[in-house]
């Protein structure tokens, strides 16, 4: 089964120096409908001011993976790790027994457009982590590429919970197949462009959640971007 949520169906939140959309419940909105998907807890999709961003601020036993798509986004974390984050990178943080983060948007003029992904972990109370790795865009380009994953796989990063995270490029005639579990759930969140999940069109903001899927048929993109995930149900 498939159901589709357009993204104006999300909650917004405008606070000036960020804008963001939500697709599941988070701060100040709520709906109990979407509440999570399967072990995937967050996607917000996050515009920062230049200039601005999150100051220090805590999590603990979650993993985070930030997803840049325009401008760079720094970070910073109690860990020791500094770091800057532009489009093509995946960071995962794993904030295990806890860390303190920032992320700020230091470039002048530039909006920093990301995604900060949660997903729950399958462990807790582990010392916390962090990683980062760059996925070229010939990776993804007409096929969807392995970029989070619980055992590191094919140069993924590596996540402390039973979820996978693919990472694909799709325009005019190419297309991808991924067979899933249909016991486990899948996501599939459309970050720019118009494509084709299992029969139903999806655009830029809109998210496919499948469940008894055996399947992920990706076609007809026009200047697609999307990722999937593999969920525990």
């Amino acid at each position: 089964m498939l159901t589709l949520r357009q993204a104006q169906d999300r909650g917004f939140a405008d606070h000036g120096w960020l804008k963001s959309y939500h697709s599941f419940s988070f701060a100040g909105y709520y709906d109990p409908a979407h509440i999570e998907w399967g072990n995937l807890r967050v996607i917000n999709e996050d515009r920062i001011a230049p200039g601005t961003g999150f100051g220090t601020h805590p999590h603990r036993d979650m993993e985070i993976i930030s997803y840049v798509l325009e401008g760079e986004l720094s970070h910073r974390d109690s860990m020791g790790n500094v770091a800057v984050i532009p489009p093509g990178d995946v960071q995962r943080m794993s904030a295990g027994s806890g860390v303190q983060h920032s992320e700020m948007n230091h470039a002048q003029g530039q909006t920093t457009h990301f995604l900060q992904i949660w997903i729950q972990p399958n462990v807790k109370g582990i010392a916390p982590g962090y990683e980062q790795k760059t996925f070229a865009e010939s990776e993804k380009r007409g096929q969807l590429r392995l970029v989070a994953s619980p055992d590191g796989a094919a140069g993924s990063v590596l996540i402390h919970a039973d979820a996978s995270l693919y990472a694909g490029l799709f325009n005019h005639g190419e297309s991808a197949l991924l067979d899933i579990d249909p016991d486990r759930k899948a996501y599939v969140f459309l970050v720019r462009g118009m494509l084709d999940i299992n029969g139903q069109s999806l655009s830029a903001g809109d998210a496919a959640l499948l469940e008894h899927e055996s399947k992920v048929h990706l076609v007809n993109g026009e200047n697609a971007e999307v990722l999937v995930f593999d969920l525990a149900a």
